[in-house]
């Protein structure tokens, strides 16, 4: 079956499933594959629970009209939505970024839906089989799409870009993330920058923070740009605890933690300006956006305040949060640490950095968590543990009251359980 063939069945049939957990009535099951499963063992139960058609890849399955057989199904899960977006006659934003994606990604979405009827990336749904299932979730009504594309690899922001075919593309930061699969930092910049090429191949628009100097170098020559700069366009008011800003003659009071939100926040009212939203609804789309997920969040609990930023972590946003977090006006302060994973070579020295980081910073009381972190403990403050299940007794027994708490760490290692 062609790919014209399936988005004629799609259209009939405009809900897509890939877990038989979640069928609904009439949608079209993908039968994906991974390490541990195969989706083509469930294409029949997907069908009993009501889906219309399973799209497998096994042929000695067919022995129902409504299982379609095609090569390769994740590859036909992409092409069926590229070939939705090329029917999409609306603005496509791709985002990507070391640090921020998602919050960049909300932050957008939150001012381009005081305009527009607008479609952004649910969760991190952002990889090879989430920009696609994003993509075709796109309805006929919607004016606006913002796709987030994470990747681990250099190739992966390329194979996204194909299938998104954004028209405006914006980089958040390039930084010390996934060092391991990318191959370093160079391989980072490789990777990431990877979303300018595309730009630049196919007559696109870049979204450029002008005031960051890595971004800058790696504009493609004759690139369209839309220049912005944080540094010029807003000043901080104040940071105890969320950031309040000023913006031309108005001020915006933001429910976000953290001085290195600032550029986020910044492109997503220059993307504002830039589509023409109403200056008083720009700033109403960023203060009404409230962070979840453990992403720059406050809670209070048991006296003690919380920092949630715990949804993940690489080198630098470790940095940054931990830079943020020593500017807070508190008499007792405790951060809680989870190892950075996927690092590879690198691991040693950016665990032992961090360490002396949070020492310069004059951060006295200290958990950390992990494997990576314990091998370097030797010389350092703090209690070291290897899992998170010895590091929350000693919270338990330590009984902090009135504090200011900081959680940070990869999402492997979930350092927020250490509340529970």
């Amino acid at each position: 079956m062609d790919i014209k063939q399936l988005y004629d069945i799609f259209l009939k049939n405009p809900n897509v499933c890939t877990d038989t957990r979640k069928i609904s009535d009439n949608c079209l099951f993908f039968a994906l594959k991974g390490d541990r499963f195969n989706g083509n063992e469930y294409a029949l139960k997907a069908l009993e629970l009501g889906a219309s058609f399973a799209i497998v890849d096994d042929r000695t399955l067919i022995t129902d009209s409504r299982l379609i057989f095609v090569k390769d199904v994740l590859t036909t899960l992409q092409e069926l939505a590229r070939y939705h977006r090329l029917q999409l006659n609306i603005p496509v934003l791709g985002i990507t970024g070391s640090n921020g994606k998602t919050t960049t990604k909300e932050l957008s979405r939150e001012v381009i839906k005081q305009k527009y009827k607008v479609k952004a990336t649910i969760g991190n749904l952002n990889n090879h089989i989430g920009v696609p299932l994003t993509i075709l979730d796109t309805s006929s009504d919607i004016e606006f799409l913002i796709v987030e594309m994470g990747a681990n690899h250099q190739g992966e922001i390329d194979l996204l870009c194909k299938i998104a075919l954004p028209d405006y593309v914006m980089i958040t930061n390039i930084g010390k993330a996934h060092l391991e699969g990318f191959g370093g930092f160079e391989g980072v910049k490789l990777g990431k920058s990877e979303i300018y090429k595309f730009a630049n191949n196919f007559d696109k628009k870049i979204f450029l923070n002008k005031d960051d100097v890595v971004l800058t170098s790696l504009i493609p020559t004759g690139t369209e740009t839309i220049l912005y700069s944080g540094s010029q366009m807003l000043s901080i008011i104040s940071e105890e605890p969320f950031l309040k800003l000023r913006y031309k003659d108005k001020e915006i009071s933001t429910n976000l933690y953290g001085s290195y939100n600032l550029s986020n926040i910044a492109f997503a009212i220059k993307l504002g300006e830039y589509f023409s939203v109403d200056q008083d609804k720009i700033v109403k789309g960023i203060a009404d956006y409230r962070p979840d997920n453990n992403r720059s969040q406050l809670e209070n609990l048991n006296g003690n305040t919380i920092i949630m930023d715990a949804y993940n972590a690489n080198p630098n946003s470790m940095k940054l949060s931990l830079e943020s977090f020593a500017k807070v006006n508190a008499s007792s302060k405790l951060v809680v640490l989870g190892d950075m994973l996927e690092l590879g070579e690198f691991t040693q020295a950016e665990h032992k950095e961090i360490l002396a980081l949070v020492e310069s910073l004059g951060i006295k009381d200290a958990i950390y968590v992990g494997e990576n972190f314990y091998k370097e403990k030797e010389g350092f403050n703090g209690a070291f543990y290897k899992k998170i299940e010895d590091a929350k007794e000693y919270f338990k027994l330590k009984g902090y009251q009135n504090y200011y708490i900081l959680l940070k760490g990869s999402r492997g290692i979930s350092v927020e359980s250490i509340l529970s």
